[in-house]
């Protein structure tokens, strides 16, 4: 059975997406959320390989026709995808879509007679990466300021390094920080509900953008507020705007993307891949999360890390837990995760500068660590109960409520991949060094500074202004 926080994101997505039916993928396993349905394939005779592949082996078993099989998008597009309608995305459950799974099926013989993949399900790329949030954000007194700490490194508009966020969009209050004053991007379309209490991973960028410029002051940072509906986008709009992004602000030094999904594959996203192709070809480096699902299945745009073809122009980043000597209990690991920086309970500006801003919490904590982990872990601390998982509506008196005044403590990997990005970007700075790919191999060829994550010593970055938050152990539940 899927863990409860995911099933309880499903609601929340599916809510934020109220045309698109989803699925979960490959099963009931939490591994991924997929468009009911659907599927991708590359543009031109592999799309059309596909529908008469599709159209061919639909039988009786199936409860479908291959009447629904029939191109759902332009054939020619940037991303050089085509998404293919296999059946009726009313049928079935959340459980998983069985024209979906006999659509991937019927093309297996052809996949391996091609040598590469011919069809991939449409999945669901999320801010909260794997659709599993390391926690939620807690208030934070602005007499704590950011941790890490501001460096000491004087703002060069001449020689700043670019770095663009790919995320939600900026808080309307964000400027009330001096360390963002010279941040610029897109806003936050909405940030609170009809009651004025905020919604679930607004200020998610605005608190990434705090953390690049706290680890690497000299930087011109821009927030593309891609993911501002819910933090979540279908993979094959995710490519368009990934384009849009860098189409519009140029492509940057760096990358910071703390958004992703799993797919049960080691071999890429197809509906980024043509992004990634272009990423390649240029100068940038991209700096990408993990996941937070306690996992070592690849986690994509991240794990093209691991990919031989990619592995000079992206660096995918785990979190550390607060005392940076152990890997967080929600990271994800394995050999296609690169480097880890702290990541539980980091400080940085989130709203409420200019006035108090409520927020209800969504997911209720546990009694012990969902994934077993015996220290005080964000799982458990602080206590809270939230609005999905308890099926209350916010203002019932069942979900917790508090007040934000500017800063935040969050965690996850989404929070470790700027702090990563900023080490990049700062030893630009110091070494006056322009290319980013060789800044991030001079800098973890230099590190020295390790942690331990599931029995593995692993780089590890961190900032010296960072400061580490104590570990409490606990004992084991009864």
């Amino acid at each position: 059975m899927a863990p409860q926080r995911f099933h309880e994101q499903f609601d929340q997505i599916q809510r934020s997406m109220p045309d698109v039916p989803l699925a979960m993928g490959p099963d009931d396993s939490a591994e991924f959320f997929y468009e009911k349905g659907v599927v991708l394939a590359r543009d031109g005779e592999e799309a059309r390989l596909v529908e008469d592949t599709v159209r061919t082996h639909f039988t009786e078993a199936t409860g479908l026709t291959a009447d629904h099989v029939r191109r759902a998008s332009p054939e020619t597009n940037r991303t050089g995808v085509t998404r293919i309608q296999v059946g009726d995305p009313g049928h079935g459950d959340r459980g998983g879509d069985r024209a979906v799974a006999h659509a991937l099926r019927a093309l297996r013989t052809h996949e391996g007679r091609a040598g590469r993949r011919l069809v991939s399900r449409n999945h669901v790329v999320s801010v909260a990466v794997n659709a599993c949030p390391g926690d939620e954000p807690v208030p934070a007194a602005l007499t704590q300021g950011t941790n890490p700490a501001p460096a000491g490194t004087a703002y060069d508009p001449d020689g700043a390094v670019g770095v663009l966020v790919i995320d939600t969009g900026l808080m309307h209050d964000y400027r009330s920080l001096p360390l963002l004053a010279h941040v610029r991007g897109d806003r936050q379309v909405r940030e609170c509900d009809d009651q004025g209490i905020l919604q679930q991973y607004v200020g998610h960028g605005t608190f990434i953008a705090g953390l690049v410029a706290a680890v690497a002051p000299s930087t011109d940072i821009t927030v593309r507020g891609t993911l501002n509906d819910a933090g979540a986008v279908l993979e094959s709009d995710f490519g368009h705007k990934l384009f849009e992004a860098v189409d519009e602000h140029g492509w940057p030094d760096l990358i910071s993307l703390s958004a992703g999904t799993s797919n049960g594959r080691t071999d890429g996203l197809l509906g980024v891949q043509s992004f990634m192709e272009e990423l390649r070809d240029r100068g940038t480096l991209l700096v990408a999360a993990a996941g937070n699902n306690a996992s070592a299945t690849p986690f994509w745009p991240a794990a093209y890390a691991d990919l031989p073809d990619f592995a000079d122009s992206v660096l995918s980043v785990g979190a550390l837990r607060g005392d940076g000597e152990h890997g967080a209990c929600f990271s994800n690991h394995g050999a296609w995760v690169k480097v880890y920086a702290p990541g539980e309970r980091l400080t940085s500006a989130l709203t409420g500068f200019r006035k108090p801003v409520p927020y209800v919490y969504q997911h209720s904590t546990y009694d012990a660590c969902r994934f077993g982990f015996t220290y005080a872990c964000t799982c458990q601390y602080p206590r809270h109960t939230g609005v999905l998982s308890e099926g209350s509506e916010a203002g019932s008196g069942k979900a917790d409520q508090v007040m934000f005044e500017g800063f935040a403590h969050w965690s996850g990997t989404s929070f470790a991949t700027p702090v990563a990005a900023g080490m990049v970007a700062a030893h630009m700075t110091a070494h006056k060094e322009r290319d980013p790919r060789a800044a991030r191999r001079r800098l973890l060829e230099a590190n020295t500074e390790y942690a331990e994550v599931r029995g593995a010593h692993v780089p590890a970055l961190r900032p010296p202004t960072w400061r580490p938050v104590p570990v409490v152990r606990l004992a084991p539940p009864a």
